[in-house]
């Protein structure tokens, strides 16, 4: 039984490595043309895949579209209505139109 899965925790590793090097965007990937990693962990087996992990596979970052406005590279968004000039600015005008309330 040990020898079964001291054989199929590589493979798997390796056939993981390949799916994810295949479907990763071909301008997200690092180091080397998509091609050739892809070639690599086929040809290097368990150490194709381990470098690939290290070394091409692409940041979360940049799997998750970037800085969190759904683009990638662009300007950052507001993170809270304090940093949203257009909420503060409504804030600021709903507090003008309403009348103070007596204490």
């Amino acid at each position: 039984m040990l020898r079964v899965i001291l054989i199929l925790i590589p493979v798997a590793v390796t056939i993981y490595a390949l799916i994810d090097a295949i479907t990763s965007p071909r301008d997200e990937i690092r180091s080397l043309p998509k091609w050739l990693w892809i070639f690599l962990v086929i040809v290097l087996w368990i150490g194709g895949a381990v470098l690939w992990f290290f070394f091409g596979r692409p940041n979360a970052a940049s799997r998750e579209g970037g800085n969190g406005n759904g683009g990638g590279g662009g300007p950052r968004g507001p993170q809270g209505p304090d940093d949203d000039p257009d909420f503060l600015s409504k804030l600021d005008w709903d507090s003008k139109r309403k009348p103070d309330k007596p204490a």
